[in-house]
C-alpha cells in the first residue's frame, strides 16, 4: 500500500496528533503517502453550551467514525478520553501508542497555584470531573464554563476572562505552549480522565492490511492501563463529560487502579483503589466500579444521567 488517509478533527492539537502518527508511519514505511482528512464533529460545532449539556456520547468522534465506515478514510487518530466505550459495529481500536503525561495542569497569568487563588476567583473549565475535584479542594472559587481549542482557552485567560484555567498537560506539551504560571495537578491529589494523555488509532475491523501496518505503534503498558481505566468507566456507564476520574499504574505484572466519582459541586468525593494482575484488567475495572457505586456513586451518577424535569 502506497497511500492512506487519516481522519482527524481540525484543532491544532488534533492535527498535531494526526501528523505525529503520519510521521511515525512514513519513517517506518519508505515511500508511503499519507493524507489528512479534516472533519468537523458535533463537539467542534457547538461551542456555546457546556459539554455535559450537549448530551450524547462520541461528541468528538461520530463524524470521523462515519468516514472510516464509508471508506473515505483508512484510520483515525483520537484522544482516548474522547472515544466512547462502545465502538460502532465494524470498528476497532487498532493500536494505542505510548502515553504522554496524563496529568492536568493549572494555568494562570497572575497566580502561581490553586492555593494562591484569592477567594471567589474565577476558574475556567468545561469538565465536571475537574470542577468536582477543584471545588472539593477550594469550594470558595467560582467555576465558569470554558470551551474552545487549547490556544483559544489560554487566550481567554490571558484576556482576563478567568483568573486561572485547567487543561490537560499532554495538550500543552504537544503544542509547545506555556503561560507565566503552570502547576501540575497530579495523583493522588487530582485524578485525570480515563484514558487521558493517550491516543487511540481506530480502524475498520475488516482492514487487516491497516491493522498489520499500525501494529508497531502499539505500546503494551499504555494499552493495559487504558483498557483498565476504560473498563472502569464503561461499568459506570460514563462518558467523557461526567465527574469520573481514574489513575492506573503497572509495576511488573501488578496493575493498580484508582477510581473516583464526585458531586459536581465538590461536596462529596468517592474514591477507592484496587490491585490485580495485568491480564485481569477488564475485571479489575468492573470490580472497582461496583465498589465505588456501592459507596454512594450510584446516586450521584443517576441524578446526572436523569436530571429532574
Amino acid at each position: 500500500m502506497k497511500k492512506i488517509t487519516i481522519a482527524t478533527r481540525g484543532s491544532a492539537l488534533a492535527l498535531w496528533q494526526a501528523n505525529h502518527i503520519k510521521e511515525l508511519l512514513q519513517k517506518k514505511y519508505e515511500g508511503l503517502e499519507v493524507d489528512l482528512s479534516i472533519i468537523k464533529t458535533k463537539g467542534d460545532i457547538i461551542l456555546d453550551v457546556p459539554l455535559a449539556k450537549v448530551g450524547g456520547k462520541g461528541l468528538f468522534v461520530k463524524e470521523i467514525e462515519d468516514a472510516l465506515l464509508n471508506g473515505s478514510a483508512d484510520l483515525a487518530v483520537h484522544s482516548m478520553k474522547d472515544v466512547p466505550m462502545e465502538l460502532p459495529k465494524g470498528l476497532v481500536l487498532g493500536a494505542v501508542p505510548e502515553r504522554e503525561d496524563r496529568n492536568d495542569v493549572f494555568l494562570s497569568d497572575k497566580y502561581q497555584s490553586l492555593d494562591e487563588l484569592p477567594k471567589n476567583a474565577v476558574l475556567g473549565t468545561s469538565s465536571l470531573r475537574r470542577q468536582a475535584q477543584i471545588l472539593a479542594l477550594r469550594p470558595d472559587l467560582e467555576i465558569k464554563m470554558l470551551r474552545g481549542n487549547v490556544q483559544t482557552r489560554i487566550n481567554k485567560m490571558l484576556a482576563g476572562e478567568y483568573d486561572a484555567i485547567i487543561l490537560a498537560k499532554a495538550g500543552i506539551k504537544r503544542l509547545g505552549l506555556s503561560v507565566r504560571h503552570q502547576t501540575a495537578l497530579s495523583a493522588p491529589d487530582f485524578l485525570p480522565a480515563c484514558g487521558q494523555g493517550a491516543l487511540g488509532i481506530e480502524i475498520r475491523e475488516d482492514r487487516k492490511d491497516i491493522m498489520d501496518m499500525i501494529a508497531f505503534l502499539n505500546h503494551e503498558e499504555t494499552k493495559i492501563c487504558v483498557e483498565a481505566e476504560r473498563s472502569f468507566l464503561k461499568a459506570l456507564e460514563g462518558g467523557c463529560q461526567v465527574p469520573i476520574a481514574s489513575f492506573s499504574k503497572l509495576e511488573g505484572n501488578t496493575l493498580t487502579l484508582e477510581g473516583l466519582v464526585g458531586e459536581p459541586d465538590g461536596s462529596k468525593i468517592i474514591r477507592h483503589t484496587m490491585q490485580d494482575k495485568a491480564e485481569n484488567r477488564i475485571l479489575l475495572g468492573e470490580k472497582l466500579a461496583r465498589t465505588i457505586l456501592d459507596k454512594g456513586a450510584k446516586e450521584i451518577l443517576e441524578r446526572l444521567y436523569c436530571p429532574q424535569a
